[in-house]
Parts: C-alpha cells; sequence; structure tokens
C-alpha cells in the first residue's frame, strides 16, 4: 500500500463511523420496547398490530387501579406513547381495565385465563429451590393460577407455559436477583 492509498482509507474512515452511528441510531429507534420482564397488557395485538392499532391515548393507562402500565417515553421512537408493563416494578394483577377501554382493538377483551402477555422461565441456576439453597415457594404462592401455570414437582416450581398468562407476580415476587439483571424466574414475552 503507497502513501497516496493510506490517505484515502484514512479520509473515508469518519464517513463510514457516521453511517454505522445512524444505522445503530435507526435501530435503537424502530426496535420493539420488549425485553425480558417487560410486557404489553393483556388482550394486546401483535407488536407488528400493536404498534399501528395503538393510538396513544392513556386510557389503559389512566384505567389501571395498580398502576402497573406506563407510557413509553420519546427516548423509544415510534413506539412512544404505547403502554408497558415492567413486571420486575409492578406486575399485572389481570384485573382487565384496561381492556375495556381500549377504543381501537390494540387491546381485546379477553378472560383472565386466556391472556397470554408472556410466559415464565425460570432459572434452574439462580432459583434457590432449584439449587437446594431454600425450601422457597413464593412464585408458586403468588401465582394466580396455581396449580395451572406453576406447579411444585418434589417440591421444586416448574411453568406449566400452556397456562402461565405472563402477568408477572412470580417475577415481582422471587426474591433472587441475577447480577445480570432480572430474577430467578422472568417473564420472556410473547
Amino acid at each position: 500500500m503507497n502513501r497516496r492509498d493510506a490517505l484515502r482509507i484514512l479520509t473515508l474512515l469518519p464517513g463510514i463511523a457516521v453511517v454505522m452511528q445512524a444505522q445503530q441510531a435507526r435501530a435503537v429507534f424502530f426496535a420493539p420496547p420488549l425485553g425480558l420482564n417487560r410486557v404489553r397488557p393483556p388482550g394486546a395485538a401483535s407488536e407488528e398490530q400493536f404498534v399501528g392499532r395503538c393510538i396513544r391515548c392513556g386510557r389503559c393507562f389512566e384505567s389501571c387501579p395498580y398502576r402497573c402500565i406506563r407510557q413509553l417515553d420519546i427516548r423509544h421512537g415510534l413506539h412512544a406513547g404505547t403502554p408497558l408493563i415492567d413486571v420486575e416494578k409492578v406486575p399485572c394483577a389481570l384485573c382487565m381495565d384496561c381492556v375495556t377501554v381500549c377504543p381501537t382493538g390494540a387491546l381485546t377483551p379477553i378472560s383472565q385465563a386466556a391472556t397470554r402477555m408472556g410466559t415464565a422461565l425460570i432459572d434452574h441456576f439462580t432459583c434457590a429451590a432449584w439449587t437446594e439453597l431454600a425450601l422457597c415457594r413464593t412464585c408458586y404462592d403468588v401465582c394466580p393460577f396455581k396449580g395451572q401455570a406453576i406447579m411444585l414437582e418434589e417440591l421444586k416450581p416448574v411453568v406449566i407455559a400452556a397456562a402461565c398468562t405472563g402477568c408477572g407476580l412470580c417475577t415481582h415476587a422471587c426474591p433472587v436477583s441475577r447480577v445480570q439483571g432480572g430474577k430467578a424466574i422472568n417473564i420472556k414475552p410473547r
């Protein structure tokens, strides 16, 4: 490589860095806000349909007596103003008030048992019952569908995915926090 080629490459590097930063910013702007322990309210349409149907009116947020629904801010780009539940902070109590006030069908009326916001997943390496550090059954005790969504097998909690609503009561109550974030039982959004 001669000196001229080296100078050409050096002049292109800042432009490449700007393009890469713009692509990363675009990915953040358009990326869905869901992640571990973050779910849409009960009766939510699929993420693609939900973002299009939700008019960001805030009725679901205002109607929630438990204040578990929060509206996303402008940092979430196209998802700003849409409702989200962070189950580690305040889980969904499945009161179903939010689905009755949605004017657009982004949230459709559904029964408590038919709700599927996500699925609870137990981390067997950090769960006190699975690691046999303690006889813990907190997630089982707080589950609104105990014996159906979470069962005890040999005194260890087991999630039955087909019956789990993803309400997050188990995650919120779990006494074990993981170093990498989350709890010993977490909600994976649907």
